[in-house]
């Protein structure tokens, strides 16, 4: 193991090689915007090419260039198993997790509305009801992708997950919606008393 702990991005990036097969850092890339976006978000290039040469130089992957025949030379990665060893005693998890972090931007601009236009806001929320609602569309077809696949019973799991998630944050923008609609009509307290102290 290393000395220092590695990342969640580099156990993530070393996840999506212990599947079959030998991958490039661009379809790396294609697979975690595939999965790991809807439930861990997916690293942009540049972070996944320094966790490819960081796990490289730990000895938990290896890398090959292509022959010269290729127009233009590719690099694929495979796990070692080192890396597949290190993975597995990762995943078993041995530390803390830690706590699922929340931090929802709309959902923050919506607690600062006093200070929007209503319309302005109604609009940032119909907005990310139009995203969510995209992306369950997209859970949905990478799960109907994935079906069947031996290989991917386990992503099938976390993308279930991911898909019922969609659905309660589009049921939870509707209510959102429903709210400040009640707002506008002068059915919901504005100013609620602020939180006491225990």
């Amino acid at each position: 193991m290393p000395n220092s702990p590695l990342p969640p991005t580099a156990w993530a990036v070393l996840g999506l090689l212990s599947f079959p097969g030998e991958r490039t850092g661009y379809e790396l890339k294609k697979w975690a915007d595939a999965s790991l976006r809807f439930f861990y978000g997916a690293p942009a290039f540049s972070q996944i090419y320094a966790e490819l040469r960081r796990l490289e130089g730990l000895g938990y992957v290896t890398s090959r260039r292509s022959g010269p025949e290729e127009p233009r030379a590719k690099r694929a990665y495979a796990i070692t198993e080192a890396g597949r060893d290190a993975l597995a005693a990762w995943a078993a998890g041995g530390e803390d997790v830690g706590a699922v972090s929340l931090r929802h931007p709309v959902v923050l601009r919506v607690w600062l509305g006093h200070l929007a236009a209503p319309e302005r806001l109604r609009a940032l929320v119909e907005e990310h009801l139009a995203h969510a609602e995209g992306e369950l569309k997209e859970v949905r077809d990478a799960l109907a992708r994935a079906d069947g696949v031996e290989a991917w019973a386990h992503p099938q799991i976390a993308l279930r997950w991911s898909e019922r998630h969609l659905v309660s944050e589009v049921e939870l923008t509707q209510g959102m919606l429903a709210d400040l609609d009640a707002l506008a009509h002068g059915t919901v307290n504005a100013a609620p008393d602020a939180p006491t102290a225990e």
